[in-house]
This record gives C-alpha cells, structure tokens and sequence, in this order.
C-alpha cells in the first residue's frame, strides 16, 4: 500500500455492478467496501478479500457511519489521509426486492443516502451516486429517446414508489448537499445494466432467459412479440461511472444502450446459444412492478469521452456462463 493510492468507499459494493466498482478501483485505489448482504452474496467479493487494497466492512448505510473508528481501517489511515471518493450504490433494484424490501428501500434512498453524503462532507470527498432511468416516470415505449432534461410522472403511492420516488428523492438530496455544502456530486442514471453477478431467481431477464433455456423450459416475455430491451453489459457500465466521476460533468447523466433487440430475438439467441431446442417462448402480462423500458440519449456521456466496447454476443457468453456455473451450485429452476 502507498500513500500515493486514493481511498474511495463504495456502498453496495457486494453487489451486482459494485463489485465490479470494486474491483476496477483497485487498479489504482483503496477500496472499502460497505455492505450488508440483504440483496447480494459475499461470492461476489470473495475474490477480493485478500487484498491489502480492500477492506470490506459489514455495515447498514442507514444506520451511523463512523468508518474512523474501525480497527480494521487503520492500515488506510482515514484519520490523517481521509477519504477521496465514495460511490453509492446501495439500494435494493428489483422488482422481487420491492415487494419483500420496501421500507429497507426507502431508507435507503433517504436515511441511508444522508449518512452516505455526510461522510462526504466530512471527508471534502467526490460523490458518485447511482440513480437510475426510473426518475423519469411514465415515458412513451415506443423508441423515443430519453433526455436527461425529460421530467416524467411517478405515482408515488405504487409499489414501486418505494424505489421510482425514492431514487428522484435521492437526485435531489445529492444536488442540495452540492448546493448547501460545496461538495462535488456526480449522478449517473443507468437504463437497464446485465452481466455475471446479478443475483438468479431475482426477477432479472437475462439470467432467467439463461436458466430457462438450459433446462428447455418456457423463457417467459412480459409483453409481446414487439416487446424489446436495451441492454448495456456491466463492464461498460463500470467504465461509464469511473470516467463521469473523474469528468468536470455533475451530471444527471444517462447510461445506458441505445441498440435495441426485440425480446424475441433475445430469446431465440439465447436458445441458441444455450443448444437446447426443448426451450420455447410464452408471454404474459407484465406485472404492476415492472418499469417501463425506454432508449437513453446518449450524448452527455459520449461527449466525456465514453463508449460501450462489449457486443451483446460477448455479454451473452459471458453471462451464460456465470449462470450455468451458479446455477449447477443452487440446483435447478422451477419458477
């Protein structure tokens, strides 16, 4: 360790996309890492414990935060040399989560989100925070593009709301903080992010659609034939969340793909992929917590010096085979 290495700090950093963070930081950073597993697993993270690099501490961001007085973060030294960066990236974000998790989800983008950017304050440190396509409420399906300056209806009292009102709440807090307080915010708003360690039977489609298909079971489509997705893999997403928080652009900034492919043509590559011709395609009606899909305009972040560099064949193959193995681990699927 030299003292020449940034200390940042990620919450939710044993999750899906925050390991990943994780693990890119360390190229050139300390990383802490905060967690509680409520919605992620340790595997996740279990690659990185021997680190010197990376400390993972098990801790509830709605609860108080005093990282300086954790024997285990001495070797960082966050007394003297302090924190340069935090990422937050704890929230609950699926649509399984929302119907078991929903007060822990809104404490999350409140409480929680209050200790994050104190600990910025105290520490004068960078603030990324993880917001999402959802702030823009009911949007049209039909393609249109996304704009970040777009103000959507959100109702408040959905189930969702929860996540949809909390994660709005959230853009604001981090923007008032700025305001109030000087303090250097980024707000990156992801669309619809895949890739290995998204947690299986958890409402995500792609992992789904995997073990669905090895098992020649139905891939199940909440829509119709015209359904479709725009997907963005995780590595390139990470890339996107480094580079707006090292950019002079506060932000909000969409993230996400703009290549649509119909969900049927996901399914039937899938399929493919996988060899099992067993495997077949139903729809059903969405339901009331899924959130509506729609195309980012992706200028802002383009303009920084941002590209997607992982083809959906790559992302697949990538995917299919963190699933397969994963799922050899936790037997088969019958839902």
């Amino acid at each position: 360790m030299t003292d020449k290495k940034k200390t940042v700090i990620v919450t939710g950093g044993a999750g899906f996309l925050g390991s990943f963070l994780c693990e890119r930081l360390l190229k050139d950073s300390r990383v802490i890492c905060l967690d509680n597993f409520t919605t992620s697993p340790q595997s996740n993270i279990n690659h990185l414990l021997k680190n010197p690099d990376f400390e993972f501490v098990n801790a509830d961001i709605t609860e108080p935060l005093e990282l300086d007085q954790l024997p285990e973060l001495e070797r960082f030294k966050i007394r003297i040399h302090g924190v340069q960066g935090i990422y937050n990236l704890a929230c609950p974000n699926t649509h399984d989560d929302f119907n078991r998790l929903r007060h822990k989800t809104l404490l999350a983008n409140s409480l929680g989100l209050k200790n994050v950017l104190d600990l910025a304050v105290k520490y004068q440190a960078k603030f990324f925070q993880a917001s999402t396509s959802v702030v823009y409420g009911q949007v049209p399906n039909n393609g249109q593009e996304l704009h970040e300056e777009n103000i959507g209806l959100i109702d408040h009292l959905d189930p969702r709301g929860c996540y949809d009102e909390g994660k709005r709440f959230a853009e604001t807090m981090c923007v008032t903080y700025r305001d109030v307080f000087g303090l250097e915010v980024h707000i990156g708003r992801l669309f619809w992010v895949y890739g290995p360690r998204q947690t299986l039977r958890d409402g995500h489609l792609v992992q789904d659609f995997i073990m669905k298909a090895v098992e020649g079971g139905d891939l199940t489509i909440y829509g119709d034939e015209e359904t479709w997705a725009a997907m963005l893999y995780v590595t390139d997403a990470i890339d996107a969340i480094i580079r707006l928080m090292e950019s002079d652009c506060p932000g909000p900034v969409n993230i996400g793909s703009n290549q649509v492919i119909k969900l049927v043509e996901l399914g039937e590559t899938i399929i493919k992929m996988v060899g099992n011709d067993q495997a077949t395609i139903e729809f059903r009606s969405p339901p009331k917590t899924a959130s509506l899909k729609a195309l980012p305009n992706l200028d802002k972040i383009k303009g920084i010096g941002w590209t997607p560099i992982v083809t959906l064949n790559e992302g697949l193959k990538k995917t299919m085979e963190y699933v397969i193995a994963q799922k050899d681990i936790i037997g088969p699927y019958f839902g």
